[in-house]
């Protein structure tokens, strides 16, 4: 008798994607400055650390908050027994407000449309839950975040259909691009339930721009279909630009409260924006109220604690703070994300041009052997394990050209960046030495078997005249 479920005994669940296996090399080799200087740089993981100082600081000012008291007066035991899975009003208020502060306070969110979830893996698969059922598709713009093969899929029965997008225009989505991957879908026999894109966009660092926002919509609306934006990058726009959400483009289309908005849903986390993936804070919002009401049922499975929510609502509700702590984090990962292409620059290595996110989408494809996805791997091989560098390959967030890395710059401190583009730089200079060797190498055997058949030649027709001449 079969004693285990198939999700437990299948691989489903994507852990054998290159993507994870690199974190695997690293968790067995992690560098450290002094005890294994040696070790594997990590740069696939997307967190955001640039800014820790700015909310130590404002947790030494607020004592009480983390200290979980309220005028002094210790609310321990209120916090330790609540279990509402609406959650705290104050946190869900702050939170809506810390959003709209995010896209300039040009869109409101109402805190009884938010629906609070253990971060946004959480969300996303809860909206799954309740968007499709087993077995139906989600069309997503490639390359996309590898997690998703997991948040979307494995215990929910979705399937993703690739948007297959290309370098030639950034990489962005195109009308053409969604029709054919609707009617893939369609070749399939899956029910396309929805469009699901991040904006900014995981791996790309890339903001939607108003076109394809607007052609999302559009297409959406002429499907019947739901559109899932993911915007969890929103506070890491750097730059003169400004973050642009799908929600921005409800309201210019004056749809704010159409039914077209009720198939539009946003997926908000901290973990990102203000670097606190550990304090599993994630959010969907929706203007259906169905959704809304089926999706807060479902997060008892994944509820943010009280004493979390308690905390962050403080921190939320000081507008000076956040007002603050949004322009230095922008304007620290601005310097940081130049660091790193400064540094790809001088290896002889260029990446997309990129205004949002912890990492930079790289082309590396002059690096490549021979263009397939099998030399991708073998390049990614020796940068994990020769370079001591985990970078994520393309092929993990199913681009459809090989070549081309995502590289994290804000996990780490500024020598340790120095150090990983040292690393590489040496790498790049060693192949291309190699590569020049090989070259000449090769040209020296091709000169040298040309004039081993000419000087034959000469031979067999000297010696084929010498008769003729006596």
């Amino acid at each position: 008798m079969k004693q285990l479920s198939t999700k437990v005994t299948s691989n489903a669940h994507g852990q054998d994607s290159s993507y994870f296996l690199g974190w695997e090399e690293y968790e067995k080799n992690p560098y450290d400055e002094i005890k294994n200087p040696n070790g594997i740089i990590q740069m696939g993981l997307a967190e955001n650390q640039l800014c820790f100082d700015l909310i130590e600081t404002w947790l030494a000012k607020n004592p009480d908050a983390a200290g979980l008291k309220k005028d002094g007066q210790s609310i321990f035991k209120e916090l330790a027994l609540f279990q509402d899975y609406h959650g705290l009003p104050e946190f869900k208020k702050a939170l809506a407000e810390f959003m709209e502060e995010i896209r300039g306070n040009r869109v409101t969110f109402d805190p009884s449309k938010i629906v609070l979830a253990a971060g946004s893996t959480s969300a996303n698969e809860t909206l799954m839950f309740c968007l499709a059922e087993p077995g139906d598709a989600f069309l997503l713009p490639t390359p996309y975040y590898p997690g998703f093969d997991r948040d979307l899929k494995w215990r929910t029965g979705a399937e993703i259909v690739p948007i297959h997008c290309s370098s030639s225009n950034g990489f962005q989505i195109t009308e053409s691009a969604l029709q054919q991957a609707y009617q893939q879908a369609q070749k399939l026999d899956l029910k396309v339930k929805g469009v699901l894109v991040t904006n900014p966009s995981n791996p790309l660092g890339t903001m939607l721009t108003r076109r394809e926002l607007n052609l999302l919509v559009d297409f959406i609306t002429s499907k019947n279909i739901h559109l899932i934006s993911d915007e969890i990058y929103s506070g890491t726009v750097f730059g003169f630009e400004q973050f642009v959400s799908v929600m921005d483009v409800l309201k210019d289309k004056k749809l704010e409260n159409s039914e077209v908005s009720k198939r539009v849903h946003v997926v908000y986390s901290l973990s990102k924006d203000l670097g606190l993936p550990g304090f599993r804070v994630g959010a969907i919002y929706s203007n259906d109220e169905m959704v809304v009401s089926a999706a807060t049922k479902m997060s008892s499975f994944g509820l943010v604690s009280s004493q979390t929510q308690y905390l962050l609502s403080a921190l939320l509700s000081d507008k000076k703070f956040t007002g603050t702590y949004l322009n230095e984090n922008q304007k620290r990962l601005k310097i940081r994300q130049k660091q790193l292409v400064s540094g790809l620059e001088a290896a002889g290595v260029t990446c997309l041009k990129s205004n949002a996110g912890l990492f930079c989408w790289v082309d590396m494809r002059h690096l490549l052997d021979t263009n397939t996805f099998e030399a991708e791997l073998e390049l990614w091989k020796k940068i994990v394990y020769e370079v001591k560098l985990n970078i994520s390959p393309g092929s993990s967030c199913h681009c459809t050209e090989p070549g081309w890395f995502r590289v994290c710059f804000a996990n780490m401190s500024e020598e340790t960046l120095d150090l990983a583009m040292k690393r590489l730089k040496e790498y790049v200079e060693s192949t291309d030495s190699r590569r020049v060797i090989s070259k000449s190498s090769h040209e020296r055997i091709k000169s040298l078997r040309k004039r081993t058949v000419s000087n034959w030649v000469f031979r067999v027709s000297w010696t084929d005249r010498v008769p003729d001449d006596r």
